[in-house]
């Protein structure tokens, strides 16, 4: 079997689904943008071959990569990248070399299209929040006046993460986003406009074997949430969680199907109602928030090994080669949980006496990529933990900055709540 993996090397666990495909005895076929010598020796290995391009962007210089790699091995089997940046360059590629596996660009475009998925929660019978596009003021404000009151949320209709999206709360700020990004904007983008849904975050993660059925499935628990992170410059923390709501694994599955999604790794974000809402449902009730049809970002797939004692590299490459997983879990499900850090901040406690409180725990820690950095924090440290109360303590005492009330003295320390370049963990 042939398979094209597009950027192994980014992000940087990425190789780990080329290695987990070599051994099972296919051929791993890498593209990326960066040169031979500076590929991390790991990323070298788990590749058979290897073709640099300039510019990963560039679809001629990436169809000549496969034309090469079909030339010299055969036809390819499958095309990926696993990564939402390239999943429509990966179709457009399937559907020049007529590849029997995976989506074609008419697909991608449906899946990743916030105002498509509406009709698809409909059909698996996921409630979802009410939308439109922004298109005028009066029609703006009309929908906005039939749910009621701001706030709305706004977000570009195909998009990555939080970026780009705001917060509505006022007709002026509804304004200043025509202004930008309306029809007739200074920078037009298609922005959809959607009810404000109070709620926990949760993700269904789940490997889909070719008939839509999860081969392994993954919760995610996110406070607060990403666009909450961005927005207000917050420390992120989120977990991978031991167990799967029942709930939370009947919807994910509901939208697998009505979605059409079959052999994929895939992240369907949902809201946990805070409270009963009309139209959506009772507190604790999921809400769809959006699907994307590739693993969720960062250190994720890692932060679900250690959660469920697996390899989800390996459960991903088992789907492709053999439409089944051949894992067994090796040990206890725990919560894995990952708490960033931002360098504009002062922490309480520095690195060295992090790792003396948790460093039995903790399972990686380190910088963030600065392309990750906006979402992901400036320094990370991740831990697998065996309780929600210990997974508490962990964010608790990694977040907690010099600015909080010390629990062995009166007051706030003065001068300790500045902003401001932080020493390097270690230094």
């Amino acid at each position: 079997m042939n398979v094209v993996f597009v950027s192994p090397q980014f992000p940087d666990v990425y190789w780990q689904f080329c290695a987990a495909l070599r051994r099972n005895g296919a051929h791993a076929l890498g593209v990326g943008d960066t040169p031979w010598d500076a590929l991390s020796p790991r990323v070298k290995e788990a590749l058979d071959e290897y073709y640099w391009v300039s510019d990963l962007s560039d679809y001629d210089q990436v169809y000549r990569a496969v034309a090469y790699f079909a030339y010299r091995y055969g036809k390819p089997d499958w095309i990926e990248s696993n990564n939402e940046h390239w999943l429509a360059q990966d179709a457009r590629l399937r559907e020049d070399f007529n590849l029997a596996h995976g989506p074609r660009p008419s697909d991608i475009e449906r899946w990743q299209s916030k105002a498509a998925q509406k009709p698809l929660y409909a059909a698996a019978g996921v409630p979802a929040p009410r939308q439109t596009r922004l298109t005028t003021f009066d029609e703006t404000r009309w929908f906005i006046g039939e749910m009621g009151h701001y706030p709305v949320f706004a977000k570009p209709e195909v998009g990555v993460g939080a970026g780009g999206t705001r917060l509505l709360l006022t007709d002026d700020d509804l304004r200043d986003l025509l202004a930008t990004h309306g029809p007739e904007g200074t920078e037009p983008v298609s922005y959809v406009i959607e009810q404000y849904v109070e709620g926990d975050i949760c993700s269904w993660d789940a490997i889909l074997d070719s008939h839509g059925e999860p081969l392994f499935e993954n919760q995610e628990e996110f406070p607060p949430s990403m666009a909450d992170v961005v927005h207000g410059g917050l420390d992120l923390a989120y977990r991978s969680c031991p167990e799967v709501d029942p709930a939370l694994s009947g919807a994910g599955r509901a939208c697998a199907k009505a979605f059409g999604l079959t052999s994929r790794f895939v992240h369907m974000e949902f809201f946990r109602l805070a409270r009963d809402r009309e139209g959506l449902g009772r507190a604790g009730d999921y809400v769809g928030l959006e699907v994307n049809v590739r693993p969720p970002g960062g250190t994720s797939p890692e932060m679900m090994n250690y959660a469920h004692a697996t390899n989800v590299y390996q459960v991903w490459a088992d789907m492709i080669c053999f439409d089944e997983s051949r894992q067994r879990p090796d040990g206890e499900d725990a919560f894995c949980v990952y708490a960033a850090r931002r360098d504009a901040h002062r922490y309480a406690h520095d690195h060295d006496e992090v790792m003396a409180r948790w460093g039995t725990k903790i399972v990686s820690c380190g910088r963030v990529p600065d392309a990750l950095s906006d979402d992901m924090g400036n320094y990370q440290y991740t831990a697998r933990l065996l309780t929600q109360a210990e997974a508490d303590d962990f964010v608790a005492f990694v977040h907690k900055r010099e600015c909080e009330l010390d629990e062995d003295q009166e007051g706030v320390r003065e001068g300790s709540c500045g902003r401001g370049p932080a020493a390097e963990p270690g230094a």
